[in-house]
């Protein structure tokens, strides 16, 4: 098994700016409204009744949403597409999403299509929080999240933060994944001039348990160097946490191996790995294609879930379109 060169802690350059980007509160803009400028926030709570999982309360403000939940797998797990008419986030864009999973509740979500990170406007100084996402996740005892958007886009130019932070227990169960595309390397567009960080945080009990943070930026050259993304465009994580599913160090040594075993099948060794960090599988892939990153993603996936939470994996029908 080849070894990935994403650092699993990896500093970023700027923690005063990142600072800025710690919310008590998903729903408060980060920023002053300015001009042109979208503030675009939507807090779903679900909840486990003798009907299964609901979305039991809807609270949004400006073009982010969902339309209803659907049960393709019954009435236990509800399958959800979040929606951003705008596809894309410009220069003072703000995107926050909370999710609260109840006792017991199953919630899968995902999107129907890819989200962007435009160019940003070159009048915005460097310290400015110019293009935001942030998803805030809460997890009660026994609730289940899968979060498995499809790729991120981030244009050259882009001055873009992308944060997960994910609160669970230890009976609760979440499985999540990110991928980040850099430039257009097709149209000859590399990432070359633009910033990025992305954040990912995993508290269990209110411990954190997982950190992992990586800026991209024309100074650090991260993206060139070897102990960075050593030229490659796309770069993923998707992590596996069952602290009660997978307490012991005998159940996550075998689900390592079958995870490395379907990598092998699909010969993907020399991009793709798996880590076990403290009790948090997490697995990496470094490349340069977004749909293989899904691929193989979606196949691991298929073999994390059935050990993390005794079901099998279906496909959002959204997938297929």
């Amino acid at each position: 098994m080849s070894a990935l060169l994403i650092p699993e802690k990896t500093m970023a350059t700027d923690d005063t700016l990142m600072n800025q980007h710690n919310l008590a509160s998903p729903l408060v803009p980060l920023s002053p409204t300015l001009k042109n400028q979208w503030l675009a926030s939507l807090e779903l709570t679900f909840c486990h009744s003798a009907q299964g999982t609901q979305l039991h309360r809807t609270t949004r403000k400006g073009p982010l949403s969902v339309q209803k939940a659907f049960y393709p797998e019954g009435r236990d797990c509800a399958h959800v597409y979040l929606l951003h008419p705008p596809a894309g986030i410009v220069s003072g864009d703000e995107l926050h999403l909370a999710l609260n999973i109840e006792q017991s509740a199953h919630t899968l979500l995902t999107t129907p299509g890819a989200n962007r990170f435009y160019r940003a406007r070159d009048d915005f100084s460097i310290g400015d929080p110019q293009q935001l996402q942030v998803g805030h996740y809460y997890l009660k005892e026994n609730a289940i999240l899968e979060n498995l958007p499809l790729e991120t886009l981030i244009y050259e130019g882009a001055h873009a933060i992308n944060q997960v932070d994910i609160h669970m227990t230890r009976s609760s169960v979440y499985l999540g994944w990110d991928i980040s595309c850099l430039g257009s390397p097709l149209t000859n567009k590399p990432f070359e001039l633009g910033r990025f960080t992305q954040l990912n945080r995993l508290y269990v009990d209110d411990k954190l348990v997982f950190h992992d943070r990586i800026a991209i930026t024309p100074e650090n050259q991260l993206l060139h160097k070897a102990a960075g993304l050593a030229n490659h465009s796309v770069f993923a994580t998707f992590i596996v946490a069952a602290p009660q599913a997978l307490a012991e160090a005998s159940q996550r040594k075998l689900l390592v191996t079958e995870l490395r075993e379907k990598i092998i099948d699909l010969e993907a060794q020399r991009k793709v790995s798996v880590t076990d960090i403290g009790g948090v599988l997490v697995i990496r892939y470094l490349g340069h294609h977004s749909e293989e990153c899904k691929q193989y993603f979606n196949a691991l996936w298929q073999t994390a879930r059935p050990a993390c939470i005794n079901k099998p994996a279906l496909k959002p029908r959204i997938w297929y379109t």
